[in-house]
């Protein structure tokens, strides 16, 4: 028997919002105190910056909810259940994120010239004539290996001439989300010749993420094994959340991240593959010590992960750092450990693309929490450790892209701590991947324009 209810004017469905936007909630609630567009009136602004308490979504969610009735603000723990709280935290945050945004923009005279977060560079376009890059990796002499979703493989000469297309690449499924995805060296690759990829991998009418590892001859790709395939029966006829990246240890142990795969509840099963993080030898096999590897499902490291589309070592540390694209708000980063729970969708700092909420819980027992997390979604993609001597202001710093905000952030860590999030590049084109090159110039894969570009420092 359904359960109704009518809480603060809107018709509730078993807890659930129904389809009446958050937009709709905050005028019903907030309007008429703190304006249409939250700029403020007989209550304060919201698009400040400016906080009674600290700011933060949880401190947000308890003044809507307890009110501040010395300040004339009520509390509407009585009239909002905790999913509405949640979505109108969330609009609110992202309305101030909006509204409080100062991008970068280049020095005047100049098209391409920054000076950003103590460095002062310039961005230049390495190659174009690429069709949705993803994926870039550093060969020798200054080449690169660059991965077209479509399903190419390309090696880019030092002066950005574009080769023919690998011939005998796997054959990809190009659909939604999927596509050749991740393109990554082994740490003896000048010894072994050993290139990996993983790609959304058909079987029928369904694909799942696949890893294999081959050698490339005279423009072929030759001596193919396979890494990770899944069992047939995870496969899934839905189009996004594949991950992928791959990264190596310093002890060759590879790590590589898989998404949902669209079925959010499949991330918590450690039974299963998708929504988690794996560890395998480098030639595919099982490590022993691997946490689930008795009674789970034997490469899994990590689980609770959304759609991890970002993996990087600290070069200092060793620890394994992730980016997780989020839904509508709470991408986070994380630090991955053996066998921890991240928490979706059981918990989440993002509600559903629709407004509704996925849960009105951020924390519980056992699940980690985020070091960082964005609300609204920037759509957080990969993620690289800045090695380089070419910024000193930058080292060891830890650099992040965005999709649909078309960003490049720079956070700056203390331990496991953020201390600071800048942005650094804004509004040159959505980031896919990014690189700490060997010559010390900070790579970027953008999508529309598709092109392989970097940044350089000016004197």
């Amino acid at each position: 028997m359904k359960s109704w209810l009518l809480a603060g004017g809107m018709l509730m469905v078993c807890g659930v919002l129904s389809a009446a936007k958050v937009e709709e909630l905050y005028a019903q609630h907030c309007k008429i105190c703190h304006g249409e567009k939250l700029e403020g009136g007989l209550g304060k602004p919201l698009v400040d910056g400016v906080w009674r308490g600290d700011g933060s979504p949880e401190s947000i969610g308890e003044i809507i909810r307890n009110g501040q009735l010395e300040l004339g603000m009520p509390a509407f723990s009585d009239v909002l259940s905790k999913e509405e709280i949640r979505a109108l935290v969330i609009f609110i945050k992202g309305k101030e994120k909006y509204a409080l945004e100062n991008p970068p923009k280049p020095e005047p005279g100049t098209t391409n010239v920054y000076k950003v977060a103590g460095e002062r560079f310039k961005l230049e376009t390495v190659a174009s004539g690429l069709k949705t890059p993803w994926s870039v990796a550093f060969l020798p002499e200054g080449r690169f290996l660059v991965t077209e979703k479509p399903g190419r493989l390309r090696i880019i000469e030092a002066d950005g001439k574009l080769g023919a297309p690998i011939q005998g690449i796997p054959e990809v499924r190009d659909s939604g989300q999927g596509g050749l995805l991740e393109v990554a060296l082994h740490p003896d690759y000048a010894n072994n010749g050993w290139v990996y990829l993983s790609f959304a991998d058909p079987k029928g009418d369904e694909q799942m993420t696949k890893l294999v590892r081959g050698k490339i001859k005279n423009g072929k790709w030759v001596d193919q094994e396979t890494i990770f395939e899944a069992p047939a029966d995870t496969y899934s006829g839905r189009g996004h959340h594949f991950g992928n990246r791959i990264v190596f240890d310093q002890d060759n142990y590879l790590f590589f991240s898989i998404g949902d795969r669209g079925r959010q509840n499949q991330a918590q099963d450690t039974k299963l593959p998708n929504g988690k993080i794996h560890r395998v030898h480098d030639d595919g096999s099982i490590p022993e010590d691997n946490p689930f590897v008795k009674g789970g499902f034997p490469t899994l490291w990590s689980y609770g992960n959304r759609n991890p589309q970002g993996l990087a070592f600290h070069p200092e540390t060793g620890a394994l750092w992730e980016s997780e694209h989020g839904p509508r708000g709470g991408d986070e980063i994380n630090v991955i450990k053996k066998g921890v729970n991240y928490g979706w969708p059981v918990i989440t700092y993002g509600m559903n693309y629709n407004g509704t909420p996925i849960t009105s819980e951020t924390s519980a027992p056992g699940m980690a929490q985020p070091i960082h997390y964005w609300t609204p979604s920037i759509a957080v993609c990969g993620i690289a450790f800045y090695e380089g001597d070419a910024f000193p202001s930058w080292k060891n710093k830890l650099l992040v892209t965005s999709l649909r905000q078309q960003e490049l952030h720079l956070i700056t860590l203390d331990g496991e701590t953020m201390v600071r999030d800048e942005i650094i590049l804004e509004d040159r084109g959505r980031l896919r991947d990014v690189g700490s090159g060997p010559d010390g110039a900070v790579y970027l894969v953008f999508n529309g324009p598709d092109v392989l570009a970097r940044l350089v420092p000016v004197e």
